[in-house]
């Protein structure tokens, strides 16, 4: 499939093994849960957890070993973001170009990104509120 904002192909990225099944020589399950409830507790994002458990603990798949997904642990413990995480990388992102056009007001090439970028978090946002992942009075500003 195509880029939405580019003229070229998408790459492709890696893929999860054919078989979905956790190594007996990884964590034990609620082992598994307990690192990911005390990352959450630091601040951690969902996927940095997911890095940190792979890289650190040799867990390669949560949604294998724990039979759900590592999005749901964090809302069955209330530790969900409030904010989807894609949404607010997109923000963050935003809010760094906005930054940099306060220094450079000529960059109009950067200018063009920032009005992708928000097109972007004004589909997102129109998404999650049809799918109720967030309030209907939420608004971006």
């Amino acid at each position: 499939m195509a880029r939405m904002h580019a003229r070229r192909k998408g790459r492709s990225s890696s893929h999860h093994p054919v078989e979905r099944v956790h190594p007996s020589w990884s964590l034990k399950q609620d082992e598994i849960e307990k690192k990911i409830i005390e990352l959450a507790e630091e601040g951690k994002p969902p996927a940095m957890i997911g890095l940190i458990l792979r890289d650190v603990y040799g867990v390669p798949d949560v949604k294998a070993a724990l039979g759900k997904k590592l999005t749901k642990v964090l809302e069955e413990h209330g530790l969900k973001p409030e904010i989807p995480e894609d949404l607010s990388n997109l923000m963050d992102k935003r809010n760094n170009l906005m930054k940099h056009l306060s220094k450079h007001p000529k960059d109009i090439h950067n200018r063009r990104r920032l009005q992708l970028i928000e097109a972007k978090i004004k589909r997102l946002v129109k998404y999650y509120k049809r799918e109720r992942k967030l309030p209907e009075n939420w608004s971006y500003s």
